[in-house]
């Protein structure tokens, strides 16, 4: 059987997240996006409930992309080319408090002293942009989170390993974390950081599909 390769998109699609394991969600799916990081400043947003705080971080990570791609067609004399910007942003909420990325070992040991054996709501913002039209679709998705009653010795050594460091709520459920997690109500995906099933359906809402990505058609 011969390798044809990835599958060829008919429309530029850039994911605005430095996050790998929605990189790799997408990539499983079978669509190849452009990576580009908004560097937008989050803690620049405060005071916002839990998921309109992760809403909010995405429309404004997919909106600084997307404003990068018209500036840069500008300066080279062009009118920006057909492409769809996605920023994601995820926040835990825990006995109804806003969890971003732990800021050290210690707070990631903390908080998985809080999170053993509680559940917690995994807010998903995701927002899609259509740069020639300027359109927007926006979601945000929500999955409850039982969380595992792991001893003091399993939290250290989760949280040595760095994984609770680097993401949103101090945990994962497609690495070392997925352990500790005892089962979710609602989307998977959406764990991870980028719901599958409601980026179609928003693709919909601005007239693209999944073709429009390169999704594979046979």
């Amino acid at each position: 059987m011969t390798d044809l390769g990835p599958p060829e998109a008919k429309i530029r699609f850039i994911l605005a997240s430095a996050s790998p394991a929605r990189y790799e969600t997408l990539l499983r799916a079978g669509v190849v996006p452009e990576r580009l990081v908004s560097n937008f400043d989050e803690s620049s947003v405060t005071g916002l409930p839990p998921a309109e705080l992760a809403q909010t971080l995405a429309n404004n990570k997919a909106n600084v992309v997307s404003q990068v791609l018209k500036r840069d067609a500008l300066a080279r004399g062009e009118l920006p080319g057909e492409a769809l910007v996605l920023g994601c942003d995820s926040v835990l909420e825990l006995d109804g408090e806003a969890l971003g990325k732990p800021s050290s070992y210690e707070d990631s040991i903390a908080r998985w002293q809080r999170m053993r054996g509680n559940k917690g709501i995994l807010h998903t913002g995701h927002c899609l942009i259509d740069c020639v039209a300027e359109r927007i679709a926006i979601a945000t998705v929500s999955t409850t989170v039982h969380f595992s009653d792991i001893t003091d010795e399993e939290i250290e050594v989760y949280c040595s390993s760095g994984e609770p460091s680097n993401v949103a709520g101090a945990f994962t459920i497609d690495g070392f974390g997925g352990w500790f997690i005892d089962g979710v109500e609602g989307d998977h995906h959406n764990v991870v950081g980028l719901s599958l099933p409601v980026l179609r359906k928003m693709l919909k809402e601005l007239n693209f599909s999944l073709w429009d990505l390169g999704y594979p058609t046979a």
